[in-house]
């Protein structure tokens, strides 16, 4: 045949299987009743086995095709399912909440909590949030939740993710075990330079102190370095505060050009970082649960069944909708062997249709699962 009659062929047969499709997904609503008023549950992976293994059998050497097909045609015929058997879950209350509380635009004044002192990343990032917001500096991160946990704060601005040294898991964990939402980030751009006390050559130094990220950002200037004893300590603004005050003028700090203005100390060498493309995200925390206007940006933590297939299944729930999936990193789970944390994050607003589904059924499935918020990155 022609190329033109192999097409018109090819669209009777579109045209069939759209018709037998949508039967499918109308008998899939019929069957989403029948399990309700069972009480049964969405998921039959023996009918699934069975069906498959009946393909299997029949497709030939098409059969990687088939398969594949039809397990494609199960996750969009549960995803449909889910979507009218949806009722009153946890995750689908904590959204509905965010979503009633009214507040439509972000703020761009309010009291804000930041680890840190002048100076730091952290201050660059409120202030990128917050055009007119008033910083409280705390020392930990730990007392960023602490800060707005009591009131003293509206929000907390925390570093997430680094594009050199990944995630800052001590932030996810405290994600993972306070009750906060994520209702905004932001990313910055970050510049590493090597401050002293005006005087001091490269040469002199012996000491160097920094943020244990900056530190791992940096892990080739310093390596170049002999005999310089690395320090971490709180944060990049600290360690520029700590050699102002030193007496010691063997001492520096890895830091940033606005510190060396700051604190009056010179730049031994600049862009130290083993990246130009040195970019850190950071997230801003509320008490309560809040989606603002140009909500677009999904972020989960969750563990599944330690089996084949279990990721695959959670993964594939987002595709079937056409979501992306901007984020996967996982993480051991501290005391349980060979197990891990996921942190997932999904390009996708809860007013979207079947995205609240979608993370009822994660919630379900998962072994635990939470969901921290959808926002806007800025």
């Amino acid at each position: 045949m022609e190329k033109d009659e192999i097409r018109k062929q090819i669209d009777k047969v579109d045209d069939r299987m759209l018709s037998l499709f949508l039967k499918r997904m109308e008998l899939s609503g019929e069957m989403a009743a029948y399990k309700k008023s069972r009480g049964l549950p969405v998921a039959d992976k023996q009918r699934e086995r069975e069906i498959l293994a009946n393909i299997s059998e029949k497709s030939g050497d098409m059969e990687p095709y088939a398969y594949h097909l039809f397990t494609t045609l199960f996750q969009l015929s549960k995803a449909r399912q889910n979507d009218l058997l949806s009722g009153k879950s946890k995750v689908r209350a904590q959204i509905e909440q965010a979503l009633a509380s009214g507040k439509a635009v972000f703020p761009r004044s309010g009291t804000v909590a930041c680890q840190g002192i002048e100076g730091a990343n952290s201050q660059a990032a409120c202030e990128k949030l917050f055009t007119r917001g008033s910083i409280v500096y705390v020392k930990t991160f730990d007392a960023v939740f602490d800060a707005v946990e009591s009131g003293l704060c509206a929000y907390g601005v925390l570093p997430i993710e680094n594009s050199s040294s990944g995630s800052v898991r001590s932030i996810y964990k405290l994600l993972q075990n306070r009750n906060f939402s994520v209702v905004r980030s932001t990313r910055l751009c970050i510049r590493h330079e090597l401050l002293s006390k005006p005087g001091t050559s490269l040469a002199d130094i012996k000491e160097i102190y920094s943020h244990e990220q900056a530190i791992s950002q940096c892990g080739k200037f310093l390596s170049s370095l002999k005999d310089v004893k690395v320090i971490p300590c709180g944060n990049t603004a600290l360690a520029a505060k700590l050699v102002s005050e030193s007496d010691d003028p063997q001492t520096a700090a890895l830091s940033s050009h606005q510190c060396a203005e700051l604190y009056g100390l010179s730049v031994l060498a600049d862009n130290v970082q083993d990246s130009d493309n040195n970019y850190t995200r950071f997230i801003c925390i509320a008490k309560e649960p809040m989606i603002f206007d140009g909500a677009n940006r999904l972020s989960i933590i969750f563990t599944c069944d330690n089996k084949p297939g279990a990721l695959y299944e959670i993964l594939s729930k987002p595709a079937v909708l056409g979501i992306n999936m901007s984020k996967l990193e996982s993480c051991p789970v501290t005391g349980r062997n060979f197990e891990f944390v996921f942190f997932m994050d999904l390009d996708a607003s809860v007013l979207e249709p079947g995205v609240i589904p979608m993370l009822e059924d994660l919630e379900r499935r998962c072994e635990s699962f939470v969901f921290l918020g959808n926002y806007e990155e800025v």
